[in-house]
Formats: C-alpha cells, structure tokens, sequence
C-alpha cells in the first residue's frame, strides 16, 4: 500500500485554508446564494390564510382607467371599503411623503386611522468619508389620526436578489405584526426568509374589486384579514429593467417572474409573526463543517488513490452534506451553506485524483515490462495507454464468440490415466493448433477449460468482419485437427489403436459485456452475455446434429457469403420468440452440393408445414446429395417419427424446444 506523503497530507489542509479565504470575502455570499435558492424552495412552509393581497394590477388599471399615480381620494375610498368589508389591518405600501391636491390629502387623512400602515422610504448614500442615510416619511397630516408608518425599503444581495429581512425594528412588517398584536420576533436582525411561494401565493383580489367587496368579491373574503396593498403587476423577470417594485427572490429561477414588493412585504410579516426567519451559522461553525468536511475528503482517498469507489462516495458524502444543510434549515431554522464544505470535499478528492494521474503515467513503463511476459502484444498496449482497464468493469460490445470442444476426451484420458505426461502432450499438440488458427484470424483467446477452448472476436480491438474472421478460425481448427490425426496415425506403431481427435465447434454472434471480470484480487479479461451462452449451447448441440461446426443466425447474417452455410433446425431461446436458427458450416462459399441445399430448403419447408410424408421424402434426398448430413437426417426422421405419434400443439413454430444429448 502507498503511505500518503507530507505533501499529500498538506492537501486537505490548504484546500481549506483557501476555502476559508473565500468564505470571508463577498464572493463567498454570492456563491452560497444559488444553494440558499434551492434549499429554501424544497419544502417552504404555507402562506397565511388571513393575508390577503390587494394587487394594482393590470385588470384595475383597465377598470380604474386612470393613469398612476392614482388620486389619494380613490386610496381613501378603498380604506374605507376595506374597513368596512371588516379587514383587521391595512397595509398600504406606497410613500405618501409630497402633498397632492388639498381635497385628495383632506379625504385620505380623514379614512386613516390606528388600523392602517403606512409606508416610509429610507435611503443610503456612501461616500468615501461617510454613510448618510435620508428617510422619507409620509405627509405628518396622515400620522395624525393614529396610521403609523414603517420602513418599505428592503435590502437586496450582491445578485440583486431579496433573501433577508432588513435590519431595524421599524420596518415596513414589523411595524404591520405590532399593529395586529403578533410578536416582533426578531424583526431588528438582518435574517434570512423563507419566500413561501413564487408570485401570487398569498390569496390576492384586484385593486378595483377591493373598492367594491360586496359587488366583486364572495361575502367574508376580507373579514379579520390583514390586507397589504401595493403594485403587483405582471413583470418578467429581469432584475435590470428597472421594475419600481418588483424583486428577484428564491422562487424566480422556478417561476421565471419578479415578486411584487407588497408580496414580498407581506412574506416579511408572515415570517416576523410565525418565526420562520433563518439564521446564518457563525463563522466558527462554517470553518468547523470545512475543515471536516476537507478530512473526510481525505480520508476518501486514503492510501494515497482515489478509486472508483470513493470517488461514489464524495458524490453520496456531497448529498448528505445538501441533506444535512436543508435539515438544519427546516429544522433549527439555521443556515449552514453547503457550498464550502461541498467543494472542500470535492477538492481534496479531485486533487488526489489528480496525483492518482500523475503517478498513473508514471507506472505505465512499468506495468508494460510486467505484462508484457505473459499477455498479448495489444492487451500490453492497451493497458499501458489505459492503466485504469485494470480495474474491474467492462463495456457492452457485439461480439463473435467461439466455442472449439474435444470430443471422447474424458475416454481418451482414462485410456491414458497411467501415462499423464503423453497425455498432456497430446493435450498441448491439440491445443497448439487450435489456438493458433484463433490468433490467425486476428481472434482473442479467453480461456482454456479443461480440453474446451473459448475465443472472441471484435474486442479488445474492432474487427468489422469479426464474423467472418471466427468461422474462418473455425474452419482452420478442422483442418488443424485433420492434419494432427494424420501425425498421430504415421506415429502409431503396428498393431496399436491409433489416435483420433474429433472436436465440436459453437459460434455465435451477439451483445456481449467484455472487459476485466472477477474479483478485487483475481480477474480476467473475458466476455458474458446471452450471446456467450448460445455460442456454448451451439458446440454442445454439434454432438447431436453429428456435424463438427455449428454457427448462430446472427453469425450466418453476418459472415455473408464466403461460407457454405445449410440451415438446420430452429432451437428454444429463452426470451425469443420463434426460436434462433442453427447453421452448419460445410466450409468455404461452393463447398456444399447444390442437390444438398434444394433438398434441406425442400425439408425445412415440409416440416415447418407438418407434411411429413413429404419431409421423409426430402430427407432421403439430403442423404443421397451430403452424406456429411447423414447423422442429422437420421436425428431428424427420428423427431418426425416422434411428432407423428404425439402431434405438435397448433400452434407449434417448428422450434425444438428438447435440451439436446
């Protein structure tokens, strides 16, 4: 195991060190604002049912047809028809500081009364030398009668966005949750909101049908309700157009649309009276949840490598870091940023992993000299540009897989039992050859079962005719096992028994999952599939067939017409319908008599129509025509004997669905 270095060790400590620089500079708040987003519109709680909106909007402009700004006689008319509709307070969030007309002031001062807010503007002006600030109070005529008035101005972040409730105890809210006898919680720290909902959450009725409740509204609509009262027109959400009232907030990434500043007032109010108000986690405990949150990143990469495995894990760790921040805030209303820890995490694993790719390139000289002993030339290359493909995992690819059996093995091994190192040469000259037309044709040999022999084509490197190129190999192992009984015969001596091999061969071609398969410790590069499975059904079926090469559909498809291919039977697959066809391979395009594909097509077409007379008929001619097609004549005439005697259902396909022998 690779010990981790000083210098690795200082990885985690310097990444928070500079994460904590960030966390104290302005740019630390800008970034925590799109997790503030998303965290505090998960799960916002519900909106007052006693709030309600009183929204200039368009459709009152239309009724109202007046230009803005409206006469403060029109204002004292909704005040009055608000009180009356039996609304606990109103709320108007509009600065009456300048006098208009005598008689419109006269009428509005008169319909104020202790139930009413008013609003006051406050603005602040830094210069190098000083901050002034400049509030603006609404007309003292309108305060006489008991209205009282509080701040409107709200405070905005770095982004333009409305997350927090101005600092002051005399805010706009605050002053409306004294006037209705709710506790000020908190109203004069500078906290975070929990924004209930996009524009339009609290319940809200037009400006003009507020003026006349009993013809526009449902009867109790405005009773005991805390009524607000400001601009809430339709604005798109372009915190730079200048809209006079309408503000950016958790919900307009969701929504695409500004929230009207009376909205956002009556939000306020509603978080001062329930106590949803948010406080941002001291600085001490930020540093804390970096600094563990930089050790675990660490501990991740322990050993000094960073492996699949823990780079799941700071993915799974940077969720529960999320988890853990939206718990905190929906739960202890605290707001610990997940974005530090998060990116302190991801840091010292991502660093570490850089390393991993430095010493990676590092140690590929080496891992060439290692394997270069005892694997093939282009699996050396390949591990020696990808080091990595060490690693368990593999990639899905079409593939041609072959199967090549020893026939009578087990026979010839107890006839040898007595004499195993002539038995195992011979085992070694059979196995010679046959990998050797693998590796002819440009093949992967996977393993070695036993007398068995497996090979692919098209992985690790493509192949586009790897079809073709495995029939080829297939046909070459015939002839390799030809010319090795002819050795074995010149080498009997007289009287002795000679020795014959005689080998089955499956291939198939088909999706397979191929790369480096096995355990943490032992692995191989080897293929799995469907595919991979007929291939091995297809050399076990070659005994009963009595034919030495079967080939799959898909490779007969796909290998062309360089081969003498003769259709056989359709065999069960489980999940086909219709079965798979099976193919036997007589060698080269031309090899097979041209009577002996009339009279198999001639065959196959009577047994698929249960016209057995007619089948019986043909397989005499296949007989005649092939005799290497002798042996399946005959498996064949014993089926048709059994389907005579036991018919098949009606809906019977032709398929064979019997685990062939």
């Amino acid at each position: 195991m690779i010990r981790r270095t000083p210098a690795a060790l200082g990885v985690p400590l310097a990444v928070a060190l500079l994460l904590a620089a960030v966390l104290l500079s302005p740019l630390g708040r800008l970034l925590d604002a799109p997790a503030w987003d998303l965290l505090s519109t998960l799960a916002p709680p519900s909106p007052a049912a006693d709030v309600v909106i009183v929204a200039i909007d368009e459709p009152s402009f239309a009724e109202i047809g007046r230009q803005w700004p409206w006469p403060r006689s029109l204002h004292a008319e909704l005040v009055t028809a608000l009180r009356a509709a039996g609304a606990k307070a109103i709320a108007l969030d509009m600065v009456f500081a300048e006098a208009s007309t005598a008689e419109a002031d006269g009428a509005l001062a008169a319909a104020l009364g202790p139930d009413v807010v008013l609003a006051a503007d406050e603005t602040w002006i830094e210069t190098p030398h000083a901050t002034q600030s400049i509030r603006v109070e609404p007309l003292p005529e309108f305060l006489d009668r008991g209205a009282e008035a509080g701040v409107a101005a709200v405070a905005l972040d770095r982004d333009g966005a409305l997350r927090r409730l101005p600092p002051g105890a005399d805010g706009f809210a605050a002053t409306v949750a004294r006037k209705v006898g709710a506790a000020s919680r908190d109203a004069g720290e500078a906290r975070l909101l929990l924004f209930r909902g996009g524009p339009r959450t609290y319940a809200t009725v037009s400006y003009y049908q507020a003026l006349k409740p009993a013809e526009f509204l449902p009867p109790g609509t405005l009773k005991d309700k805390i009524v607000f009262v400001g601009l809430s027109t339709q604005t798109a959400a372009d915190a730079s157009a200048g809209a006079a009232d309408a503000f950016a907030t958790p919900f307009t990434a969701l929504t695409g649309r500004l929230t009207a500043g009376v909205e956002a007032q009556a939000t306020m109010f509603d978080a001062i009276r329930t106590g949803d108000l948010v406080s941002p986690a001291p600085l001490w405990a930020q540093i804390l949840a970096l600094g563990l949150a930089a050790a675990g990143g660490a501990g991740l990469a322990r050993g000094g490598r960073v492996s699949g495995r823990a780079v799941a894990a700071a993915g799974a760790l940077t969720a529960a870091i999320a988890a853990a921040s939206w718990l905190a805030l929906t739960g202890a209303h605290a707001w610990l940023s997940p974005v530090a820890p998060a990116a302190a995490l991801l840091l010292v694993v991502g660093v570490d992993a850089a390393l991993d790719y430095v010493r990676e390139r590092r140690a590929r000289r080496e891992i060439a000299a290692a394997f270069g002993q005892y694997l093939a030339p282009e699996l050396v290359d390949r591990l020696a540009r990808d080091p990595s493909s060490l690693r368990l995992g593999g990639e899905l690819r079409t593939l041609t897989i072959l199967f090549c059996d020893v026939r009578g093995f087990t026979t010839l091994a107890e006839r040898m039992k007595d004499d195993p190192e002539r038995l195992t040469s011979l085992v070694n000259r059979l196995l010679g050859p046959l990998s050797d037309a693998v590796l002819a044709e440009g093949g992967t040999i996977d393993k070695y079962i036993g007398d068995c022999v497996m090979a692919f084509w098209n992985a690790p490197l493509d192949a586009p005719d790897h079809a073709e190129r495995a029939v080829a190999a297939a046909l070459r192992m015939l002839d390799a096992v030809e010319a090795l009984n002819r050795e074995l015969n010149a080498e009997s001596g007289e009287g002795a028994p000679p020795l014959q091999f005689a080998v089955g061969i499956g291939v198939n071609t088909g999706a397979c999952v191929v790369g480096n398969l096995g355990s943490a410790k032992r692995f191989d590069y080897t293929a799995i599939g469907d595919a991979v499975n007929l291939a091995s059904r297809l050399e076990g079926a070659s005994r009963f067939y009595g034919l030495p090469l079967l080939v799959g559909e898909a490779t007969a498809q796909a290998a062309g017409d360089r081969f003498a291919l003769v259709e056989l039977d359709r065999l069960a697959v489980k999940g086909r319908a219709g079965g798979v066809g099976v193919f036997a391979a007589l060698g080269r395009a031309g090899a097979e008599p041209v009577a002996a594909a009339d009279a198999q097509a001639a065959f196959l077409d009577a047994y698929r129509k249960r016209d057995w007379t007619r089948a019986d008929a043909a397989l005499g001619a296949l007989r005649a025509a092939e005799p290497r097609l002798g042996v399946y004549a005959e498996r064949m005439a014993e089926r048709i004997a059994a389907l005579r005697a036991s018919p098949p259902p009606e809906d019977w396909d032709g398929v064979f669905a019997a685990r062939e022998k």
